[in-house]
């Protein structure tokens, strides 16, 4: 087998790189050119490219190309220097080239980065050296005359900015975060009119507004912030505007909001194209917009390393392989997915996110999960953009989440307009049922039944809750209802209870209560009958005990010394026999008697005695669901043996 890499220099859509593996023998087989992209022709074997479909069905064909870019920057980075530096720069440049037109970022530079923060961070040292112009010789003691300033949203990702100021070595002063609108305008934008109040007052404290970070799609809610005015704060101001967020990929589309079209005014922006085209293992890009190369280089944007440009190749490769025309339908058929939900959504007149959790189990491919907005409380999340591309989600998708949604709103009405009569049964029968209070439970509420023995330890009573809990939920498990029952949440910091899940609005909340309390006490009774009945065998196996001993002492007496002897008592027994007086004992569990074993042996006596189940006290007759084996709870005690 021969390996051969040729390096060709030509246009983007001839080959620019290639392998060629080379097989003789009968056996070959070769790959179609038309199945790869130009670049890749009469280099990647079917056994390479295609032999791994059958082991990584969840990856997509543009999947499998970011995969391979991997394996091929490894390949490449083992070529002589020229060759090397070369290949990397074009790559470089012609990904750069490519993701500025796609995003309409003129004039943009790129770089590539693992860590989808690595790019802000490189940015603000840029910006750093930019306006401190001894920064690179005398270091952070030049940051003291004017302390740096970083303006951030409330809504930024969290822990972006402290992120930000542990990489840099800026102090936690240094970062400003700017609330959101309260009264006017989206909850979830900044608040422009604050934001140039806080830059005054740190200009009149003699402070150095250095970045503002801007959200096109906030991570929790998608809102975009107001870029206009926010570039029009920067450039007044002199300040970089950075611009990160999800609704970042819709710059690709044929037509953007004028709200959007302002991110393409920023100094810089951070773009996540493996999550928006299901495009495993692929770096992040931030572009951005510099005339001083030198300072690029200070602040680690560029490279002079050609192995560190290969960071772009699983990139490049994917991109080539799927084409413009692809991207943007990908893009395109994200939003249309948010769009027909948005639609759907408006016939339903209730939606909560109590149901979260059954939607994302009912429909998996839809991708939605929760949030939680720190004003707002507990959403459910739909975000086609990072999760659409990777699922596979389709328009039948979102048809199955509102299908499931329209089955499931109906029910959880029910159950919020029950949860108070829930909570007012359960306090009814206190203190018998202890209402627990736990508001992520998407269910009717939580119960714990608390025993009512008295002169219990703690460490008696916690077994006790936990052995009730546990028979409790198995018993209301069985029930033939359509009600769940189960331990409640994963995380929850209450113990011992038993959570009610969704329930129909025909439901008798006060029969469910009674049932519950009910079994909880029969659960509660057995168990103190079991205990009860543990007690009086053992105290019944003490007084069998003294009893025999006395026996015992009473024979020693009446036969006499001697025939305590082994020989002398054999020879005088043998002459003259004496019948024992020391008589077996029963114990009668049903009774909770001690008798003589007389009877037992006795078939005239034994015929006349009463049955046990007669003599069993009505508590044991009376309790449902158990069955007492009366036959099987006497005890013999014989002298010197005891047998059940």
């Amino acid at each position: 087998m021969q390996h051969c890499l040729i390096l060709l220099h030509g246009n983007i859509d001839r080959c620019v790189c290639l392998f060629r593996e080379q097989e003789t023998g009968p056996d070959r087989h070769c790959l179609s050119r038309n199945s790869v992209p130009g670049p890749l022709q009469n280099f990647v074997h079917d056994k390479l490219l295609f032999g791994i479909s059958s082991r990584m069905q969840n990856v997509g064909e543009q999947g499998h190309m970011a995969l391979l870019g991997h394996s091929l920057a490894a390949y490449i980075s083992v070529l002589d220097r020229e060759r090397l530096r070369k290949l990397t720069t074009r790559i470089l440049s012609d990904t750069t080239l490519w993701l500025c037109k796609l995003f309409r970022y003129e004039n943009g530079s790129a770089y590539f980065h693992d860590d989808d923060r690595d790019g802000l961070v490189k940015v603000c040292r840029l910006v750093i050296n930019a306006r401190y112009e001894e920064y690179a010789s005398e270091g952070y003691a030049v940051l003291n005359s004017k302390q740096p300033v970083i303006y951030q949203s409330a809504s930024c990702r969290p822990g972006l900015g402290q992120h930000l100021c542990s990489q840099l070595g800026l102090p936690l002063s240094s970062l400003c975060t700017v609330p959101c609108n309260t009264i006017f305008g989206s909850q979830h934008q900044m608040d422009i009119a604050l934001l140039d109040k806080l830059i005054k007052e740190d200009l009149e404290t003699g402070k150095l507004p250095l970045m503002l970070i801007a959200n096109a799609g906030t991570p929790g809610a998608g809102h975009t912030d107001k870029l206009s005015r926010l570039k029009d704060l920067s450039d007044q101001y002199n300040m970089w505007l950075h611009v990160e967020g999800v609704n970042l990929a819709t710059l690709a589309l044929g037509q953007v909001t004028s709200a959007l079209m302002a991110a393409t005014r920023s100094d810089s922006m951070t773009l996540t194209p493996g999550q928006w085209l299901g495009l495993p293992a692929v770096t992040t890009v931030t572009l951005y917009r510099h005339e001083d190369p030198a300072l690029s280089l200070a602040a680690g944007l560029t490279s002079s390393q050609p192995v560190e440009k290969l960071r772009a190749l699983p990139l490049w490769l994917s991109l080539q392989y799927l084409g413009h025309n692809r991207i943007v339908q990908q893009i395109r058929h994200a939003t249309t997915l948010s769009q027909q939900l948005l639609q759907k959504l408006k016939s339903l007149t209730s939606i909560k996110t109590l149901l979260c959790d059954q939607l994302a189990h009912l429909v998996p491919t839809s991708g939605v999960d929760v949030v939680v907005l720190e004003d707002d409380g507990t959403y459910v999340r739909f975000n086609p953009l990072l999760t659409a591309a990777v699922l596979g989600t389709q328009q039948q998708d979102v048809e199955d989440l509102v299908e499931k949604l329209t089955e499931l709103v109906p029910l959880m009405i029910s159950t919020l307009c029950l949860r108070q009569n829930f909570k007012e049964e359960t306090h009814r029968h206190s203190p018998l049922l202890t209402y627990i209070e736990e508001p992520s439970w998407p269910g009717i509420g939580g119960v714990r039944y608390e025993p009512q023995s008295q002169g219990m330890d703690e460490s008696r009573r916690k077994e006790a809750l936990e052995r009730i809990k546990t028979e409790l939920l198995k018993k209301l498990q069985k029930l033939d209802t359509d009600i769940i029952f189960s331990t409640g949440p994963e995380f929850g910091t209450e113990e011992s209870c038993i959570f009610v899940g969704m329930v129909t609005e025909d439901i008798d909340v006060s029969e469910l209560v009674d049932t519950i309390a009910t079994l909880g006490k029969d659960i509660e009774e057995s168990g103190r009958l079991l205990e009860n009945m543990t007690e009086v065998v053992r105290k019944g196996i003490l007084e069998a005990e003294l009893q025999l001993q006395m026996a015992n002492e009473e024979k020693l007496i009446e036969e006499g010394l001697l025939r305590q002897l082994p020989l002398v008592g054999s020879m005088l027994n043998w002459f003259s026999p004496v019948q024992s007086s020391i008589k077996g004992r029963t114990f009668n569990l049903a009774a909770a008697s001690l008798d003589s074993t007389e009877l037992t042996y006795s078939t005239k006596a034994q015929a006349g005695r009463p049955s046990l189940q007669d003599t069993a006290p009505s508590s044991l007759k009376r309790l449902p669901g158990r069955t007492v084996n009366m036959s099987c709870s006497i005890f013999h005690f014989i002298p010197q043996v005891c047998s059940v």
